[in-house]
């Protein structure tokens, strides 16, 4: 998988006071504190595992020191996010054993890719947790919980034959509303590219594709709560696929013309997108949807072709760059963001410096860097000429600053263009809101809270380090 964010971030997650479906009656006034760490599709499993929990009588807080259960959920793509839960596991264990002392008790579940990877590694580096749960069983998150109480530890990592998305409670308007005018929405999850540095063909299975009908109708309840801009996930999300409505096999290009045709959905993106799947249908689609953002994320992660080939990407540079121009000419206003790795092992100062090179051809509006972290069971981590730590860190520092430059350059250009800004939060200083750019930037400009929701035309006055600022038109 390319990453949807090599970033950690950590996002609160809504879970409504209401019971869309059920509640448990042996469950009145629980409260649960989730934490997420990672890319946007963890953001949109603990949304959804947060629905399951509202059906059982959970509510939300914002605060581990009156929660009764406390959910975990990241990524394992990087070394530094699996030992991120680890630490925050320490901390857990010492409020447990503070509740347990004062004759209650902390529920402690840990879920996503490092749930998936690690398993009973988990409950035995960390005995605190009481439930470990993969990506792919999350909708069975309740009854988890439920056999956990009887004093048992539940680890549940198998990739279950039946849909969870079926099986998972829709959130009800009230909730929706409550995270905002913006939203993720899976289409696809899994990976057949087997990368040799990634660990979610592992983690998240193979490539599985959303049906459309269930797609549009997740969408439309999106659309109707007053979310007027939806982000496609997957792990390789332009390897959706799935039947049209004349009953032909369809692409993402397809299903993105489809969600463009609903009503009060003003704003279309998509990540994560791997090189190997860009068809004509979804280039087409750049060029001819205004409510799809021109804005990309196509990694490439190496311009050596050596490295390429060790990494299993089975594409070279000259193939990125040539598709890059073939997008480019669909929609020449369209900022790319890609993802690099150094230190791949093998890579030599001459691998290093074709990537750099690549970067100077291609052009990124923005982009994720960072060093290759081995990850065990990956093909990757058993590879000859590991590179040294150092090194890592002196090549990360040359593209990083390389990228940067790109960035701000890219950003200077927008100052002086008007653009249709959707407001979506209220900024740090009063009478501030924040919006993003079509190219995804945050835009700061004055505004109303009651705005929030509005799409307003304005012009670009500044370029900050990373976000523009913005007047009213």
């Amino acid at each position: 998988m390319d990453r949807l964010d090599t970033e950690i971030a950590e996002t609160p997650v809504a879970v409504g006071a209401e019971t869309p479906e059920r509640a448990d009656s042996a469950a009145p006034g629980r409260k649960v504190f989730v934490k997420t760490y990672g890319c946007q599709m963890n953001v949109y499993d603990s949304e959804r595992m947060s629905d399951a929990l509202s059906r059982d009588g959970y509510t939300a807080t914002d605060t581990p020191d009156d929660a009764d259960l406390v959910l975990i959920n990241t990524c394992h793509i990087r070394e530094k996010a699996a030992e991120k839960v680890y630490s925050q596991l320490g901390r857990l264990n010492k409020l447990k054993k503070k509740r347990q002392s004062e004759g209650s008790d902390l529920m402690v579940a840990v879920a996503g890719c490092v749930a998936q990877a690690e398993g009973q590694e988990i409950t035995r580096r960390a005995p605190v947790v009481d439930v470990v749960i993969g990506p792919q069983t999350y909708h069975r998150l309740p009854e988890a919980l439920a056999k956990a109480r009887t004093g048992s530890k539940v680890v549940e990592t198998d990739f279950p034959v039946e849909d969870k998305f079926k099986a998972l409670p829709k959130a009800p308007e009230k909730i929706i509303r409550k995270r905002g005018v913006t939203a993720f929405l899976t289409v696809q999850e899994g990976c057949d590219k087997f990368c040799t540095f990634c660990v979610v063909p592992y983690t998240r299975g193979a490539e599985t594709s959303r049906p459309v009908d269930a797609i549009l109708a997740e969408a439309e309840r999106l659309a109707a709560a007053g979310v007027r801009e939806v982000t496609l996930l997957g792990q390789n999300v332009n390897a959706w696929h799935g039947e049209g409505g004349d009953g032909r096999e369809c692409g993402l290009g397809e299903l993105l013309r489809r969600l463009s045709g609903i009503d009060g959905l003003e704003r279309l993106r998509y990540t994560t997108s791997h090189p190997r799947d860009m068809d004509d249908g979804l280039i087409a689609a750049h060029r001819e949807l205004p409510k799809l953002m021109p804005y990309l994320h196509l990694p490439v992660q190496a311009g050596s072709d050596r490295i390429l080939k060790a990494m299993n990407r089975r594409h070279t540079a000259a193939d990125y760059i040539r598709l890059v121009e073939r997008i480019r000419a669909a929609n020449p206003d369209l900022a790319l963001s890609g993802d690099f790795i150094v230190g791949f092992p093998g890579e030599t100062d001459a691998d290093f410096e074709d990537t750099m090179r690549l970067i100077e051809t291609v052009g990124y509006a923005q982009a994720f860097s960072f060093k290759y972290s081995p990850r065990p069971g990956t093909p990757g981590a058993d590879l000859d000429g590991h590179v040294d730590e150092a090194v890592k860190s002196e090549r990360l520092e040359r593209l990083q600053a390389l990228l940067t430059r790109q960035q701000r350059e890219f950003a200077e250009r927008c100052v002086g263009r008007e653009i249709d800004l959707l407001l979506e939060k209220p900024g740090r200083e009063p009478g501030q809101l924040i919006g993003r750019s079509p190219w995804l930037q945050p835009v700061i400009v004055d505004a109303k809270p009651e705005e929030i929701g509005d799409i307003v035309k304005v012009r670009i006055t500044q370029a900050g380090p990373n976000s523009l600022f913005a007047d009213r038109v």
